[in-house]
């Protein structure tokens, strides 16, 4: 069975915590991109739009009779060959998520966790509480705990603090477990999760 230690935030260990091998030694590389990919997609705003030939202003009436002018017949001049016409096969808003049932979700969550434990970038703390909001008190708990990388840090409930002192950081992020995703976690190089968190975790994934 995988343990990993549980280390207090002066990067001492106080005990180990055993994984549940449900969770932890699980890996679907299929459905995890599947998954990262429908994170990626939901992103992209689907904004973009331009007007075909139903929808631009003018050409209600056909702009000369059908036969007898030399021209070729037409019936619009908001038709897409002509300027200010409409356009063909243009962008129209549109959603880009791609169909994610549950126990895909719930899979590429315990592939992504898998992935960080089996690279040994998991790391649990028995709490994220900082007493103030200075950047370098993070900035000396990254040190103190050897981070390195981008950091996601994982937290039970609001620690606005930590928040609050890691908002200057460009390599650092806060999430609560509820919020926690696949793509957060896939996009960090270090995994740092409260005790409290992480069996809130488990009992999710269970």
């Amino acid at each position: 069975m995988k343990k990993v230690d549980i280390i207090n935030l002066k990067g001492e260990k106080t005990k180990d915590l055993k994984l549940n091998e449900e969770i932890f030694n699980t890996c679907n590389d299929i459905v995890l991109k599947k998954a990262i990919r429908n994170a990626q997609n939901s992103l992209r705003q689907g904004t973009s739009k331009v007007k075909n030939r139903s929808e631009v202003s003018g050409g209600g009436r056909k702009p000369y009779r059908q036969k007898g002018t030399g021209n070729a017949r037409q019936g619009s001049i908001r038709a897409p060959h002509y300027k200010g016409g409409g356009v063909v096969f243009g962008p129209t808003v549109r959603n880009y998520a791609i169909k994610l049932n549950r126990k895909e979700r719930v899979l590429a969550l315990k592939s992504a966790l898998t992935h960080k434990v089996n690279d040994k970038e998991l790391v649990v703390v028995e709490s994220l509480k900082i007493n103030d909001l200075k950047t370098k008190t993070v900035k000396d708990l990254i040190k103190t705990l050897k981070l390195e990388g981008k950091i996601l840090f994982v937290t039970k409930e609001d620690a606005e603090n930590l928040y609050m002192a890691t908002r200057n950081l460009g390599y650092t992020d806060v999430i609560l477990v509820d919020d926690i995703n696949v793509l957060d976690i896939v996009n960090s190089d270090t995994l740092v999760i409260e005790e409290e968190a992480f069996k809130t975790l488990e009992e999710v994934l269970s």
